[in-house]
């Protein structure tokens, strides 16, 4: 069993495109899933950083939405970690 819920390879994909297949495949999952999203755009692991510090923005979420008197990091917060592996969107 995977770790994941849907699977996206953006592989061979150019900047701005794996950004945006991201989102459009975000906008169809449920709060709690995974996205794996696999890309070989060398400007991926800049760019998927920065959507996913503007994810609450996009999904138009609130501070009031969040659990109170947690800290919200996103997905990119674990980049040092994440950095070694294929690229896995939290939402």
């Amino acid at each position: 069993m995977s770790d994941f819920n849907l699977e996206l390879d953006t592989s061979e994909l150019n900047c701005p495109l794996p950004v945006l297949k991201a989102r459009q495949a975000l906008s169809g999952m449920s709060a709690g899933e995974c996205l794996h999203l696999i890309a070989t755009d060398i400007r991926a692991k800049q760019d998927i950083p920065a959507f996913c510090k503007m994810t609450v923005d996009l999904f138009d979420f609130k501070d009031e939405d969040f659990i109170q008197n947690i800290s919200r990091g996103g997905a990119a917060t674990f980049l040092e970690f994440a950095s070694e592996a294929d690229i896995t969107l939290y939402i």
